[in-house]
């Protein structure tokens, strides 16, 4: 990688040189975290983020250490405005990455182009490496006004924010077929849990009599209704107008990957579409690398995500240089 003379290239924002070392696709936790240890590498990099980050409707974000409750824009805030003190960083905000090919004779430095949507945005990138980190789409059960609580009273994640919720009655709601190992971990912050499962037939009656061994409440109708005031849940009805009061709770989405772009190169995915990676963060296409939530397992806590950044940076920059040296 080459990097740049200090004061040599332009401040984030401007105009992204011929090609860049590597192209950072993703700006949350693990985009931006690759982009700041690039940067430190004197790595040329150009990041792509679309701005519309899954964690939107979140109020805080939890379990990032020096961070913890910190709301989850100004994570980002915080995090673009280190960037800025990198001349080789280029960030291109509001832009989407349509499709990421190889690179054709016209670059013959580049392994990559992608090709950008945006109105401030170059319409292509040329880049030597490219790291994946954009995240997940999620999509909620079909529950009516649950959008008017998730991100305040209503949560995916267990460990982001199961402390705020302890000790109190607690719903989750989910139609997946991991509905009862969910139901076990949350457990660990209240011993009033009830599982709704919206109708669906994703807990079957072995779960459902294990769960009510363990003093799990399970309702299978149809929710009708969710009850509260401003984002705060108080209670959950179901279509036979049953009332279960609680006081918050968690929900298990689908989650999709947002991978479409990566077509032309076809990388491996796993059965759930995430990519596949090495324990490095290495894809099957050489150069491609992914991180956070868009590799495999899938959905990741902030500061997971971010480490994965830190990694797949340092790995990509032993990769250009045929260092295998862990620092």
């Amino acid at each position: 990688m080459t990097g740049s003379p200090a004061g040599a290239a332009p401040a984030a924002g401007a105009v992204s040189p011929a090609v860049v070392d590597v192209l950072v696709i993703g700006g949350g936790p693990a985009g931006l975290s690759a982009a700041l240890n690039l940067g430190r590498a004197r790595a040329s990099v150009a990041l792509v983020d679309a701005d519309r980050p899954r964690n939107a409707a979140t109020l805080l974000s939890h379990g990032f250490l020096t961070r913890d409750g910190v709301p989850p824009h100004e994570l980002r805030r915080l995090a673009r405005a280190e960037l800025e003190a990198y001349p080789d960083v280029v960030v291109h905000s509001r832009t989407k990455v349509v499709a990421v090919a190889h690179a054709g004779d016209g670059h013959a430095d580049a392994r990559f182009v992608a090709t950008l949507e945006g109105r401030r945005a170059p319409a292509t990138i040329a880049a030597r490496a490219v790291i994946v980190a954009t995240g997940l789409r999620e999509t909620l059960p079909d529950v009516p006004n649950i959008r008017g609580f998730y991100g305040m009273s209503l949560f995916s994640c267990a460990a982001c924010d199961g402390w705020e919720l302890r000790d109190r009655p607690l719903a989750l709601i989910g139609e997946s077929a991991d509905l009862a190992d969910r139901a076990r971990l949350i457990a660990r912050w209240t011993n009033a849990l009830t599982v709704f499962t919206n109708g669906s037939d994703a807990l079957g009656v072995d779960g459902e009599a294990e769960l009510t061994a363990s003093g799990i409440r399970v309702e299978r109708l149809r929710i009708a209704e969710l009850r509260g005031e401003r984002g705060m849940l108080s209670a959950i009805v179901l279509e036979d107008d049953t009332r279960v009061e609680v006081a918050g709770g968690f929900v298990r989405p689908e989650w999709q990957s947002a991978l479409e772009f990566l077509a032309p190169l076809a990388p491996d995915l796993d059965e759930d579409g995430h990519l596949v990676t090495d324990r490095a963060g290495r894809s099957s296409v050489p150069g491609v690398y992914g991180a956070g939530d868009a590799a495999a397992p899938g959905a990741q806590q902030l500061i997971v995500a971010a480490g994965a950044g830190a990694r797949v940076a340092a790995v990509a920059v032993h990769d250009a240089l045929g260092v295998t040296q862990a620092h």
